[in-house]
């Protein structure tokens, strides 16, 4: 089990930690409601140090990008970021990603934690022919999010969503970035390993609260952000997940292309709420209410501290993803009513 530059700070606040794609993480420190709540209402602090960090460099950097991922990449100005997806030549979802341009010729490509070796891996694969170097960065990644996180974060309101800059921190250099995944306003830092704590400490010291993985999966999903391994998966492709937008199908070649140009989808991610007291779960099947018969699952579910009723998201066919159409979802061998709705079940205000 692999541990971030945090454990220690993890371990000396007492958190329960879990094994998440091979690292020791803090699952929660306390309450997962009260952290998710800290996030939607203050500002939660999270250690992101297991994600993975990928650096392409060199005179073709950009456009290698655009041809091994969907995007184009080409067009991001420097200390800009996009959401972009890495596919397999067959289309389905090798990984989602956020990628920024550091310098003309430095891109940072952030990966799933689970997925980083799979990514390195085949961005190499398809590197051949062109002018770049591909490189693991080993440094820590901590995230500052919530209405709040302007406060916290020394009040940077100028960087603008999904941009990117150097900065000095409690006295130390970092990346400042502005994104996220919960769907509030927030920051991530990214900086040596060797600063990690100090950074941390500086956060808590302005107000940032500790928060674990268990609330950030219940946030992302009220957000309607969707999980590798559950929305995403090499038999999803992006206009399956209603990502379409992110894919630059005009591009003249790119990994995937082919298949992803003649994709037909037949199904499309969607939202449903229940007002039961029992949560969908990741694999329940969805019924049709007419039949019985089963016609799509359940990929992340749970009860929305935010909303106050269960929510999920599932693959339906297309001609049942209308908000208000009425379904069932089967819970543990009992048939519970739920409703489509669009996503995402929760925008932040202003």
């Amino acid at each position: 089990m692999r541990h971030t530059a945090l454990h220690a700070v993890h371990q000396r606040l007492g958190a329960a930690m879990t094994g998440f794609a091979g690292w020791s993480m803090p699952l929660r420190y306390g309450s997962d409601i009260g952290e998710h709540h800290t996030v939607r209402k203050g500002a939660g602090l999270f250690d992101l140090g297991h994600m993975g960090q990928i650096e392409v460099t060199g005179r073709d950097a950009a456009a290698f990008l655009d041809h091994a991922l969907v995007g184009r990449l080409s067009t991001v100005a420097v200390g800009r970021a996009k959401y972009t997806m890495l596919c397999h030549t067959t289309g389905g979802v090798l990984d989602d990603l956020v990628v920024y341009r550091l310098a003309e010729d430095r891109i940072l490509v952030v990966a799933n934690a689970s997925n980083a070796a799979v990514v390195r891996a085949m961005l190499g694969e398809h590197s051949g022919g062109w002018t770049v170097t591909i490189t693991d960065q080993d440094r820590s990644l901590i995230a500052v999010q919530g209405p709040q996180a302007v406060d916290v974060a020394g009040a940077h309101p100028d960087l603008r969503y999904y941009g990117i800059r150097p900065e000095r921190l409690a006295g130390r250099d970092v990346l400042l970035a502005r994104t996220g995944y919960t769907g509030e306003d927030g920051f991530e830092i990214y900086c040596a390993n060797e600063d990690a704590e100090a950074i941390w400490e500086w956060a808590t010291a302005a107000g940032a609260v500790p928060c674990g993985l268990a609330c950030r999966d219940t946030l992302r999903l009220e957000a309607g952000m969707p999980l590798y391994g559950h929305e995403l998966t090499l038999r999803t492709t992006p206009f399956d997940a209603g990502l379409g937008r992110v894919v630059a199908l005009d591009k003249a070649y790119f990994v995937g292309g082919a298949a992803l140009r003649a994709a037909q989808p037949v199904r499309r991610l969607a939202g449903l709420v229940t007002s039961g007291r029992r949560s969908p779960r990741a694999g329940h099947a969805v019924l049709d209410p007419a039949t019985g018969t089963p016609i799509g699952e359940v990929t992340s579910g749970a009860p929305s501290p935010t909303l106050g009723h269960p929510i999920a998201m599932a693959y339906l066919p297309i001609d049942h993803t209308e908000p208000g159409t009425r379904v069932l979802v089967d819970i543990r061998g009992t048939r519970d009513e739920a409703e489509v709705v669009a996503l995402p079940f929760y925008r932040r205000q202003g």
